[in-house]
């Protein structure tokens, strides 16, 4: 599965090198965005960061680009459980690339895309107190850090607002689902869904 994100990885950052480099687009514009993001499933709340570049300059009522998209989720929970407290902290992040198209309606853009991608999740536990039994398996269990790497692919619609030329605050829904790398933490969900709220500067 390692290798298999590194490869993924690697062949989207040559395709995307490729396209802010290719010389006969050097008038496609890019859009650098920010965004607060809110998810059912725990972590809830997070935060993102989007890099979108222009495929079809020449079009003014269609737009047709390429994003890459980075998202982190984090919490701390003190818990209890078999006669012990502890803390757990969980970070959540993933990386997509995608193809976005979108059609200039006024000052309204909506759009939709599809993509795929990768995320991480790592849990960190430490004791507060209780005793802990080292012959007890399901104690280690709990207590024992847990890293899981999946591969993803994902949806998305949303809408682009131009205030102004350079500023355009959007709003936006991506559906992610982790089952293409066979996820093995029960507690999370492989088919996520999130709302996106953010502002991005194009130039």
């Amino acid at each position: 599965m390692f290798r298999q994100i590194v490869k993924f990885w690697i062949g989207g950052v040559l395709f995307f090198t490729t396209q802010i480099s290719n010389p006969t687009q050097v008038f496609a514009q890019f859009e650098v965005g920010v965004s607060y993001e809110l998810r059912e499933e725990s972590p809830q709340n997070g935060f993102g960061l989007k890099i979108e570049r222009g495929l079809l300059p020449n079009i003014p009522l269609v737009h047709i680009g390429t994003r890459i998209h980075f998202s982190h989720f984090s919490e701390d929970n003190k818990l209890t459980q078999s006669g012990i407290t502890f803390s757990e902290e969980v970070i959540n992040y993933d990386l997509g690339i995608a193809l976005v198209a979108g059609i200039n309606v006024g000052i309204v853009e909506p759009y939709a895309g599809l993509g795929i991608g990768s995320e991480e999740i790592n849990i960190t536990t430490d004791l507060i107190s209780g005793l802990m039994d080292q012959s007890n398996p399901m104690l280690l269990s709990i207590l024992s850090q847990k890293t899981e790497n999946n591969l993803y692919w994902n949806a998305l619609v949303g809408a682009k607002i131009s205030v102004l030329p350079v500023l355009r605050p959007f709003i936006e829904y991506r559906y992610t689902d982790t089952r293409l790398g066979k996820p093995r933490l029960e507690q999370f969900s492989p088919q996520v869904g999130r709302v996106i709220v953010g502002i991005a500067i194009k130039f």
